[in-house]
């Protein structure tokens, strides 16, 4: 490479000019940087779309068969759906669709629609809206919750104050998905009729449906055209208060008029009387604010934020408004610890620098190029529309090790030259021309180890790519700073070096000496070090089959979802007490900074036997525990109270699941047959807690749900002129809480709700004093005389389907110490023993199914970050046999990789696997600045390859020392991270701080050796006489 030809001459012939654009650089960079989106890691969520229909008082075998199957045939045909799942319960089906990764949720918001249309017309007609959709995954958590509560207000008063305003309001807000609004209770008109005022007058609830829909309309009426003027006409058509209602005419007894309230009672209430929430220990209501998938968490909560204040004005001085969890806060402090780490990171590098340079100018002008890169990446993260999140900036903390490599070889060279005597501009040109090349060659080599990150499908695809490319394009940025900066700053500031007489030898000479020593020893010893080489290739190899594996770490985000489950007949009131109680528990742990709990219909809530609770902890270091430990402590205190459990799972940022579930991780089952479905979904529960591997098994079958069943005998009913259908009808008037009218105002709509008395709808016998007309003769028939009443009889509460077949999922958390991948294989075999049939397919879900989908892929990544980094050093150096001396240096490091996984306790994780690829790319930068020198020392100035091979060694020594050890303490800090988010980046520092220890003692002796061998083995060389360098002294 002719020197004055390159463009570090040119930088050092124009030095204003350069410094001026480096300082271009860094303004993009520092205007970029807040500019950035903040995030908890890169979008790559499934596009999610969940889809609600209500039918209230409608069995789940009804809602099942009637709603959910006709609306999944029409979704089962929408292009790039990989997910359908249901699950129906009384009154209601929920059904969660998930697409592609390059689906767009617009695109499929749009054909979601389009089938519900194609569906409604086999839909129940009674059904009192269409299915409507949300684009949210019932899974994810939610991104913040809001208290709303009053001292004066009524609680159906609240609950239309907040769903008509806030809610509302918010539901507009950029990024917004759903609200659930957890504890509302919307107000209504329930008309409450007596079973016996009814058969004695000779009425039945349809007589009374009937006049409240006829005489309580809401229709256009005209207007009058006058010749002058137009006049709309209106009228007192509908009613809006009880009392109104109360007055209507029903019908006429012996000449008199039957009014409403003589049969029925007519009250202000709630369209469900069954639901509760609590902020801590205060009743109130809730609104749970989930975000779009694709959205930003933290730019929407901002915007919600913002919003408030506007809001709370609007609302009466009585009502208080509260952020009781906000997810935003654990995020930010994640953050705030990756950004702690990147500084601890460039003050170690900057001081190993200090330590092996020993000239404050040199140190300076290395940092320098360390500033101008990492702050002009900023400026190319916000180009490719990145945002700041814990695998970006982690990208930024590992690149600190490989952007200060480029410019340490520079000026190390530099360094070298002015050692030699040079003056300070020829030892600019001269060292920047002569290890131009390396430079590149280093870097992109390093580059090549990447390339297979970004062509990764899936999930995992979908998160590294902004890692690869935040990570590649900071490297990138440096080489360019490092060939031009760096030798202007060399030329004007880096002086000779001044030695005296009385100086003792430095840390980097002594090191040096020693290192010496031990080469010659291992060039004395070929045979041995090879055998070494090969005993390292096979223990990594061993090691990396060995090691138990795992998806990503469990997060301590500082939140934690739970869901209670109790007896499938528990009644409300049972309920709320049991929530109450482990309320208190909750609330009485210290590492508890606040929580809501809800029971009831609610969201994704389908029955009074389950509830919700959402647990925020302090900030990490205000409390003693993780989340992960603060489950296992609460856990058994929770246990204490009778007849309800409390399964916790910590709140994930990668959450891959399509519902709501118990724990982390989700395995489903599917048959044809329910019945033998729920029979083994119960044997195979019952093997996995006997394991002591697994935590919180649970299924959702819940089956002991009590059923009343009316046999109908059709030839009796059609004496009277009575069908099923009239029975039917009576039955959803008499206890199906039906909506039979509403009224409109401004802001709302409220529904009129019939029923029976209170006293007499929850009691069986009820039902032998329940009337229905005969259509032939006008005359009261009593059910009795119609039907038989069985025994009541179990059932489930719920039922679930995936694909369109009937499914269990269950639900497990996995004991401390035990990978996922044990737990896919001990699941697997735990079926086997308890000979499941074939006929019931099961497989894994979420995170544990992505897990599957990686581990079978990792072992090509590998595969093919080694071919890139080949290819690469083979165009470099236009050798097949060179770039393979230089990979022989990864074998040592991924040994060290596994050791230090296993000696930390740690599972082969996807970050781990990062870390692998790092090293793929960080470690044999020692085999290029050996072999690059050797190849330059025997092409031109006639070496043998031995002679060529040691003073390679020796000469760039220094460099390797400095650079690996620059690369080592920038993993350190992720290593040794605590705080927020720590666990997720720790796999990756200690993966590739222990391949650098092992790699460093390893290669510095083998891959010599291995040069060696390779050119005797390819290009047949002269033997040579056993020279000096190889003594055994």
């Amino acid at each position: 490479m002719k020197a004055h030809k390159g463009v570090s001459t040119w930088c050092i012939n124009h030095p204003v000019a350069t410094i001026l654009l480096t300082i271009a650089l860094v303004l993009v960079g520092v205007i970029a940087f807040p500019r950035l989106p903040i995030a908890p890691l890169p979008e790559a969520e499934f596009p999610t779309i969940q889809v609600s229909a209500q039918l209230p008082g409608a069995s789940p075998d009804t809602m099942a068969s009637s709603v959910a199957t006709p609306l999944e045939v029409q979704f089962s045909a929408i292009p790039g759906m990989t997910q359908m799942t249901s699950s129906s319960a009384l009154g209601s089906s929920l059904l969660t669709l998930q697409f592609t990764l390059d689906k767009s949720i617009d695109t499929a918001a749009q054909e979601v629609q389009a089938a519900i249309n194609t569906a409604a017309g086999k839909l129940p007609k009674d059904m009192p809206t269409l299915p409507t959709w949300k684009k949210v995954n019932p899974a994810d958590s939610p991104v913040l919750i809001l208290s709303v509560s009053s001292t004066q207000m009524p609680g159906t008063e609240l609950s239309d104050l907040v769903e008509t305003l806030l809610s509302r309001q918010i539901s507009q807000i950029d990024g917004v998905g759903q609200i659930n609004i957890t504890g509302q209770q919307r107000p209504a008109i329930r008309v409450q009729a007596s079973a016996d005022k009814l058969a004695a007058i000779g009425l039945t609830l349809a007589d009374i449906r009937l006049a409240i829909q006829q005489t309580s309309l809401n229709l256009a009426k005209g207007a009058l055209y006058g010749e002058s003027s137009i006049s709309t006409l209106s009228t007192n058509d509908q009613l809006f208060k009880p009392e109104d209602y109360s007055q209507l005419i029903v019908s006429y007894k012996d000449g008199a008029p039957v009014h409403l309230r003589d049969v029925a009672k007519v009250v202000n209430g709630s369209e469900d009387a069954y639901v509760q929430a609590w902020a801590g220990d205060q009743p109130g209501v809730n609104l749970v604010i989930s975000r779009q998938p694709g959205a930003n968490i933290v730019e929407t909560v901002d915007r919600i934020q913002a919003a408030l204040p506007g809001l709370e004005a609007m609302l009466p001085a009585s009502v208080q408004v509260k952020t009781l969890i906000d997810r935003t806060q654990t995020i930010r402090a994640s953050l705030h610890e990756v950004e702690i780490t990147l500084l601890i990171a460039i003050l170690l590098v900057v001081a190993v620098m200090a330590l092996f340079l020993r000239q404050l100018s040199a140190t300076m002008i290395v940092s320098a190029v360390l500033g101008v890169s990492l702050t002009a990446s900023f400026a190319l993260m916000y180009l490719l529309g990145f945002s700041l999140n814990n695998l970006t900036l982690v990208a930024i903390v590992v690149a600190v090790g490989f952007v200060v490599d480029d410019a340490i070889v520079v000026v190390e060279n530099i360094h070298r030259h002015l050692e030699a005597g040079d003056s300070m501009r020829e030892a600019a040109v001269k060292g920047a021309g002569e290890i131009g090349f390396t430079v590149v060659s280093i870097s992109f080599s390093l580059v090549a180890a990447f390339i297979p990150l970004l062509f990764m499908g899936g999930v995992v695809g979908r998160l590294f790519k902004e890692f690869a490319l935040t990570a590649t394009s900071t490297i990138l940025i440096s080489v360019v700073v490092s060939l031009t900066l760096a030798p202007t700053l060399a030329a004007l500031f880096m002086r000779k070096p001044v030695h005296h007489a009385h100086d003792k030898p430095g840390f980097s000479e002594r090191l040096l000496a020693w290192y010496e020593k031990g080469l010659r020893r291992a060039l004395a010893h070929q045979k041995l070090m090879i055998g070494v080489f090969g005993l390292s290739l096979g223990l990594a190899i061993a090691g990396y089959i060995f090691i138990p594996k795992g998806f990503f770490p469990v997060q301590d985000t500082g939140f934690v979802l739970g869901t209670t489950e109790a007896a499938a007949d528990i009644s409300y009131g049972d309920m709320v007490k049991k929530h109450l109680a482990m309320a208190e528990i909750v609330a009485a742990d210290p590492a508890v900074q606040a929580f809501s709990h809800s029971v009831g219909v609610s969201g994704s809530n389908q029955t009074i036997a389950n509830g919700r609770f959402w647990i925020a902890l302090k900030k990490r270091g205000d409390r003693d525990v993780s989340a992960s430990q603060f489950i296992d402590r609460i856990r058994p205190q929770l246990m204490k109270v009778p007849g309800i459990v409390l399964y916790l799972r910590a709140g994930q940022d990668i959450n891959l699941s399509s519902g709501p579930s118990r724990a982390q991780y989700q395995y489903v089952l599917k048959s044809n047959d329910g019945a033998t479905l729920a029979t083994w979904t119960q044997r195979l529960t019952e093997k996995l807690r006997s394991n002591p591997a697994f935590r919180d098994i649970s299924n959702d079958l819940q089956l002991g749900g009590s059923i009343t069943h009316i046999s109908i005998d059709r030839s009796a009913a059609a004496r009277f002129g009575l069908t099923a259908s009239d029975v039917d009808e009576a039955l959803y008037d008499a206890f199906g809480q039906r909506q039979i009218n509403e009224f409109q105002t401004q802001v709302n709509q409220y529904n009129v709700i019939l029923e029976l008395d209170t006293k007499q709808r929850g009691k069986a016998e009820s039902l032998n004093y329940f009337y229905l007309r005969s259509p032939l003769s006008g005359e009261m028939v009593p059910l009795s005389a119609l039907a038989k009443f069985d025994a009541p009889t179990i059932g489930p509460l719920s039922i679930a389907h995936d694909g369109m077949f009937p499914a269990t999922n269950l639900s497990f958390n996995l004991a401390p110490g035990v990978a996922l991948g044990d737990a896919v294989i001990l699941l697997n075999q735990a079926k086997a023993e308890i000979g499941m049939p074939t006929a019931i397919s099961g497989n894994f879900q979420g995170a544990a199914q992505a897990f599957q989908s990686s581990l079978a892929s990792q072992p090509w990544l590998i595969l093919a970050a080694l071919v890139a980094v080949y290819i690469i050093l083979g165009v470099l150096y236009e050798s097949f046999v060179h770039p393979l001396t230089i990979i022989s240096t990864l074998p040592a490091a991924g040994l060290g990789a596994v050791i230090m996984l296993w000696i930390c306790g740690q599972d082969f994780s996807i970050m781990a696997l990062i870390g692998l690829v790092l090293l793929i790319g960080i470690v044999k930068k020692n085999g290029i600045l050996m072999i690059d020198f050797a190849l330059e020392a025997q092409r031109n100035r006639g070496l043998a390859p031995q002679e060529a091979i040691f003073e390679a060694c020796l000469t760039r020594f220094r460099p390797i020392i400095m650079t690996t050890l620059a690369a080592l303490l920038g993993a350190l800090p992720l290593m040794l991270g605590y705080g927020t988010g720590a666990e997720l980046r720790q796999p990756l520092g200690i993966a590739v701080v222990g391949g650098l220890l092992v790699s460093q003692m390893l290669t510095l002796f083998t891959t010599p050796v291995i040069y060696l061998w390779l050119e005797r083995l390819f290009h047949r060389p002269k033997p040579m006489p056993t020279t000096a360098l190889a003594t055994t002294d």
